[in-house]
């Protein structure tokens, strides 16, 4: 029997559902509550929706192969889904906020707190579930684009949970103008994440190294080299979208023959991609400078 698998489209189209859900759960929520807090919390998940939809189209655009105008293939279209989420985040927040402030001027009284908490505690675990679920998805298939629609529905989540607290304080006190504070800092906080997204989104298309770890992995394994009689220079990665690139020269002792050069790239290049998937690496062969204290002054070659 074969087994389904999720690709990181499926988890775009179970963000998308949950948007949805959440969407209806919370706006019910706020219709019947009046509260700020949870029209604010209500407002971040339509960004959810559209974050996810275009984050569903990016994530295909990635996946199509090289062409002639992209030699170098469309991973980087992830970033675009980071960036644009992060300014929808700025947008919403910036609403959240004007309104919450309108509203801090003039407090007005909240009805059928009970049933408005179930809502938004319901519409809370769904956003949790799925956040879970795409965390791991993008440290599996190493997509910025699966990370940013983790954060943000983890943002929700916390959004969620500090106006549910902010709610029952108010209940439990009458605090009427509490309600709009917190919508004053569920928009601060979810600036903070569009900032986060928008700044990993510009550092991705600026070609920023690959991560430490993946840095450390290929210097393990470059260590094959001066067991060889060979060593690397210029090591030089970068990261787009899920695809990582490599690039280093390997100089060999100058008697080798253009065969056992290639043959030594290729180990190293294959070793590399085992321990590193979905990573390209680019060698260059070079001859090993001669060592001068081995021979004449007259017979040494400069570097």
């Amino acid at each position: 029997m074969r087994i389904f698998k999720m690709e990181p489209r499926h988890y775009f189209l179970l963000s998308t559902a949950a948007a949805v859900t959440t969407i209806c759960l919370k706006t019910l929520a706020w219709s019947l509550t009046g509260s700020m807090g949870l029209l604010s919390d209500a407002m971040e998940s339509f960004v959810n929706l559209a974050g996810a939809t275009f984050a569903l189209w990016m994530i295909t655009i990635a996946k199509c192969p090289p062409d002639k105008h992209h030699p170098m293939g469309h991973s980087k279209a992830e970033y675009f889904s980071s960036g644009f989420e992060g300014i929808l985040i700025f947008g919403a927040a910036g609403g959240i906020i004007y309104s919450a402030a309108t509203r801090l001027l003039h407090p007005q009284p909240l009805e059928a707190m009970g049933l408005g908490l179930v809502l938004s505690v319901g519409s809370s675990l769904i956003n949790l579930f799925v956040a879970l679920a795409m965390r791991k998805a993008a440290v599996r298939y190493r997509s910025i684009a699966l990370e940013g629609g983790s954060r943000h529905l983890m943002t929700d989540v916390w959004t969620s949970a500090g106006v549910v607290s902010g709610l029952v304080i108010v209940t439990l006190t009458g605090w009427l103008w509490l309600d709009a504070v917190v919508a004053i800092l569920v928009g601060l906080h979810i600036l903070s994440e569009g900032w986060r997204l928008i700044h990993g989104a510009a550092d991705g298309l600026m070609d920023a190294a690959l991560p430490e770890t993946s840095v450390a992995v290929v210097e393990e394994v470059l260590l094959i080299l001066p067991r060889r009689g060979a060593r690397h220079t210029n090591l030089r990665t970068r990261q787009a979208g899920a695809v990582g690139y490599v690039y280093f020269n390997v100089l060999v002792p100058g008697h080798w023959t253009i065969v056992q050069a290639h043959a030594l790239l290729d180990e190293v290049e294959a070793a590399i991609c085992a321990r590193l998937p979905d990573t390209h690496v680019f060698t260059h062969p070079e001859p090993l400078p001669q060592d001068p204290s081995l021979m004449g002054a007259s017979q040494a070659t400069s570097p």
